[in-house]
């Protein structure tokens, strides 16, 4: 009996996500789960989760009902039950066509890393850049900047949006930007034109693997850092022009790249090509 699911599973530093679809390229059922140490834990739980999330009138249960499963992202070779592994890059350039296929250039910012893409018109990637060797401007930085306000994600987001100036933050280690934070904290500085700069010196870093990468309109944002609004609006700041929002949980585009590959390895196999 031929198995009608697939599924992507996307091992980050800080998240796993999964996402199932059916032959037809309906989404099923998705997830996202805080990364555990051990990545095989992750990627289990993610798909777990992602399967929860499915009605039961899919009919789709277990790993059982898999015809094919692709692992990506930073532990994509400790997902034990994939058939295959992919790049986060590629998958996240599929997984943005899927959703919007006008965009052509895309900025990733995950856990330990950012990624300047460029894409083509079939999804696939052009060309890229990326920042791994430090961790200024990824999600790992934003989490230290944020402690000094001691808020949350979203709240330090919509506290930038109502900065009334920014106030430069000028070192690009993270550690030296967050000691900078603090003192400028204690210096009674607004923290909102605080939090604006810290916007803007992200925003500059995405620009930088941008035009590494090529930057062609439409540009749009993936990674948990994409649903930062203030983040997006720095960088349209930048960019001078608008940074296209996805449909879709932006957080998801490298799972939903992998589960895309995925049905379209089955759909491959079942045609003889």
């Amino acid at each position: 009996m031929n198995k009608n699911f697939v599924c992507g599973c996307d091992v980050g530093s800080t998240y796993g996500k999964a996402a199932i679809m059916d032959m037809e390229g309906v989404v099923l059922g998705t997830s996202i789960v805080r990364s555990k140490l051990d990545p095989e834990k992750t990627s289990m739980l993610s798909i777990e989760e992602a399967l929860r999330s499915c009605d039961a009138r899919h009919g789709v249960r277990g790993l059982d009902d898999f015809a094919y499963l692709i692992g990506t992202g930073y532990g994509r070779n400790r997902v034990p039950f994939a058939d295959e592994n992919i790049s986060e890059i590629t998958c996240h350039a599929m997984g943005v066509h899927i959703t919007n296929p006008g965009v052509r250039t895309i900025v990733d910012i995950g856990g330990q890393d950012m990624k300047g893409i460029s894409i083509d018109a079939d999804g696939s990637v052009r060309h890229f850049a990326m920042n791994d060797k430090c961790a200024a401007g990824t999600g790992r930085f934003f989490e230290s900047m944020i402690r000094a306000f001691e808020v949350d994600f979203e709240e330090f987001s919509a506290m930038s949006l109502k900065a009334r100036q920014i106030v430069p933050i000028t070192s690009q280690c993270s550690v030296f930007a967050e000691s900078e934070v603090v003192s400028l904290v204690a210096q009674k500085k607004d923290p909102a034109d605080i939090a604006a700069g810290i916007q803007a010196a992200v925003a500059k870093r995405c620009f930088t693997m941008l035009k590494s990468a090529g930057v062609e309109r439409e540009v749009t944002m993936t990674g948990g850092c994409a649903k930062n609004l203030g983040l997006k609006k720095a960088l349209e700041k930048i960019l001078r022009f608008d940074v296209v929002q996805l449909s879709t949980d932006p957080q998801l585009m490298g799972s939903l790249g992998a589960a895309e590959f995925a049905r379209r390895k089955v759909l491959a196999r079942r045609s003889g090509n």
